[in-house]
């Protein structure tokens, strides 16, 4: 059930439009005056604001801009007599939903509160998965290596720099580049990540740039590539280091000249992406194998982000296992299992040889075959199970 506040300083126009409301199963709070509009969203949650805008002491414009301000999720429509619509088409370049004059037009009224919930409802659900995503990417531990690498995090993220992000395969590269743009001042724009290893050399100027209607057989459409998708946010190519040398030509070309071509179209686009790349490959000895540009190589690496593996920061690893723990018994909607400090002290005498990755499977897997309790047993019996990853 939606719950609408509204706020007119008119008792008779309150009380009809709570009759209105409520028929149509519409919860209603109502405000005789700005200043009780703001204590009622101060007190609970709304998830739209019908909003006069003539009234005494406090009127409607400043009621929006102090909503706006505080609780800018919530949509608000104005409520405009005569006289006022040009105050209402003010209100709404201010950021208001929409206006309705009076006398109101039931039929407009629903169908304007309808779609203004509707909105509020997708910012809170958007919200709440950029939540989940952010706590998806969280980046565990707190020893000096990790703590390095959020201080330069800190530094680089506000800037639009480009930064190279190195490190073996598990990591977590791509959480250092979600974090850089999540604190950053594109964190509302897009962050797109391309896969380069994944991609056929033959596709990959398509896939990063675009392309017109007929540039080639099986273009039966016009496409935006991952450039154009990125736009106003960041640009993540993965594994850099298994891009072919004609594709790193064409994304020296564009980072060099802020611009791109569609495969196909014979005009170019202005761009405004930030780009982070990542690799597993050390790519000085690349450029001495001529598998990497060395013009693209200094393109790229304005910072430097060395990750480190789990083998270097051995003392995360019981936060690391508490929170794995606590991700994973929710994902299967379990209570929460103990560890032994046993069992941890065990954990950390494996080569953790796929970092980040592999040890969060080897929790899943100790969470499914342990009973009722993580012990050094169960490490010592499930953790290796091939054998041969134990430090000599």
């Amino acid at each position: 059930m939606a719950k609408i506040l509204v706020i007119d300083d008119e008792k008779s126009i309150r009380n009809t439009l709570k009759d209105i409301l409520e028929y149509e199963k519409i919860e209603v709070v109502l405000a005789a005056n700005g200043m009780e509009g703001l204590e009622q969203l101060q007190n609970q949650s709304f998830d739209a604001v019908l909003l006069d805008i003539k009234m005494p002491e406090m009127d409607g414009i400043e009621v929006l801009e102090k909503i706006n301000t505080n609780y800018p999720e919530v949509q608000v429509v104005m409520i405009s007599g005569h006289g006022t619509v040009d105050v209402a088409v003010k209100a709404v370049k201010m950021g208001a939903y929409d206006f309705i004059e009076k006398p109101l037009d039931l039929n407009r009224l629903l169908v304007t509160l309808r779609n203004a919930t509707d909105k509020t409802s997708l910012i809170t659900e958007t919200k709440t998965l950029r939540r989940k995503i952010s706590k998806a990417y969280a980046m565990v531990g707190e020893s000096k290596a990790l703590q390095q690498i959020r201080d330069l995090i800190d530094r680089v993220a506000p800037t639009d720099a480009r930064v190279l992000i190195t490190g073996y395969n598990g990591t977590g590269k791509e959480v250092v580049a979600r974090l850089i743009h999540d604190k950053s001042q594109r964190a509302d724009g897009p962050f797109v990540e391309v896969n380069c290893a994944a991609i056929p050399s033959e596709l990959i100027e398509s896939e990063l740039f675009g392309h017109e209607k007929g540039a080639f057989t099986s273009a039966i459409k016009q496409r935006k590539g991952k450039f154009e998708q990125a736009e106003g946010g960041t640009l993540f190519l993965d594994e850099i280091g298994d891009m072919s040398l004609s594709a790193q030509a064409k994304v020296l070309r564009a980072l060099q000249e802020n611009k791109i071509t569609r495969v196909g179209a014979d005009k170019d686009l202005n761009l405004n992406v930030r780009i982070i790349a990542a690799t597993n490959k050390n790519l000085e000895v690349e450029i001495k194998n001529k598998r990497f540009r060395e013009d693209l190589y200094h393109r790229l690496s304005v910072i430097l982000i060395p990750v480190p593996s789990l083998n270097e920061r051995l003392e995360d690893i019981p936060l690391l296992a508490e929170y794995f723990i606590e991700q994973i018994c929710n994902e299967y909607g379990a209570a929460k299992v103990p560890i032994e400090p046993a069992a941890l002290e065990e954990l950390k005498q494996i080569n953790w040889t796929g970092n980040i990755r592999e040890f969060r499977n080897v929790m899943e897997r100790l969470l499914i075959l342990c009973d009722k309790k993580i012990t050094r047993d169960d490490v010592l019996r499930y953790a290796r199970p091939l054998g041969g990853n134990h430090k000599s």
